[in-house]
């Protein structure tokens, strides 16, 4: 299955790394109201390590399900936050100095690895129009967040991310804006809610969305030439709950997510979605992570 397909659906998970210090900064006793603060851990370098299950499509627009492994990273050196998009990295440049700052930036390199129609591919008649090359991702991040939304321990962040394929496996483009919500609803209890979209390029949709007359020769689909636009759009929600109690120090936490996103444009007409698979696409995954 696409690892770049579903645990992109685990970049929700990096937004805890501009949302940690408010979830550590979770309602205290009425009398240190006055005081800053206390964020614990997250004071300082941190890192978060963790391991779990996804249960997604064998490939994106399948209506068949498979399980993989699902792993979480993330943390801050210096100032600097970092953690996984999918499989691969992002590094957010804008140095935090101020971290009692209502407003904040980021912006910043990231890489992904896209495996999509490369591997565990179970429907026999998608799988014969041949396994598409794995497809190294280039590109950049850039947001902002807004802190102290709804409530003195929440935040609201819109981000965008592009990035290009410089290994030639679909030489395509992609732009994906995000707009998230994320509050702790207690010390021990974090949920963070996410909108996206995905814009891609006629390169990418030809290539995982396209059949040309070989293709339908091999499988018995009809041929289509699939163009660029919007590929789909969707919402996850996350939740993590600290196993101490308390999050600011860090320790054992288990995280879930779920996902739902729709494909949409020629990615949904193509025929490996709308007769072999589905436009509705789900995603469940769940893990145990650790915070030193």
């Amino acid at each position: 299955m696409s690892f770049a397909f579903t645990l992109a659906k685990l970049s929700a998970l990096t937004l805890v790394c501009s949302s940690v210090p408010l979830y550590a900064q979770a309602p205290e006793a009425e009398s240190s109201k006055a005081d800053a603060p206390d964020r614990g851990v997250f004071a300082g370098d941190w890192l978060t390590i963790g391991i779990g299950g996804g249960y997604g499509p064998s490939y994106e627009g399948s209506d068949d399900y498979i399980l993989f492994p699902a792993p979480l990273a993330q943390g801050s050196i210096g100032g600097f936050d970092f953690g996984a998009r999918g499989p691969g990295l992002y590094v957010d440049l804008v140095r935090d100095t101020n971290a009692e700052g209502n407003v904040k930036f980021l912006a910043g390199p990231l890489v992904r690895v896209r495996t999509d129609r490369n591997n565990n591919i179970k429907d026999s008649v998608v799988r014969s129009l041949g396994k598409k090359d794995v497809a190294i991702e280039i590109g950049a991040t850039a947001g902002v967040s807004f802190s102290k939304v709804l409530n003195p321990f929440d935040s609201l962040m819109l981000s965008t991310d592009i990035q290009w394929d410089v290994a030639k496996a679909h030489r395509g483009r992609l732009i994906s804006p995000n707009i998230s919500y994320s509050t702790p609803l207690s010390t021990s209890i974090f949920t963070s809610l996410s909108l996206s979209a995905t814009h891609v390029d006629g390169n990418y949709a030809d290539t995982y969305f396209s059949i040309d007359a070989a293709g339908s020769a091999a499988s018995g689909l009809p041929t289509f030439d699939a163009k660029g636009g919007w590929k789909s759009y969707g919402a996850s929600l996350l939740g993590g709950v600290d196993l101490s109690g308390d999050a600011r120090d860090g320790g054992w936490s288990v995280f879930g997510l779920a996902s739902y996103s729709r494909l949409t444009g020629d990615a949904k007409r193509s025929p490996v979605t709308s007769i072999r698979g589905d436009a509705d696409q789900y995603f469940l995954a769940a893990g145990i992570s650790y915070t030193f």
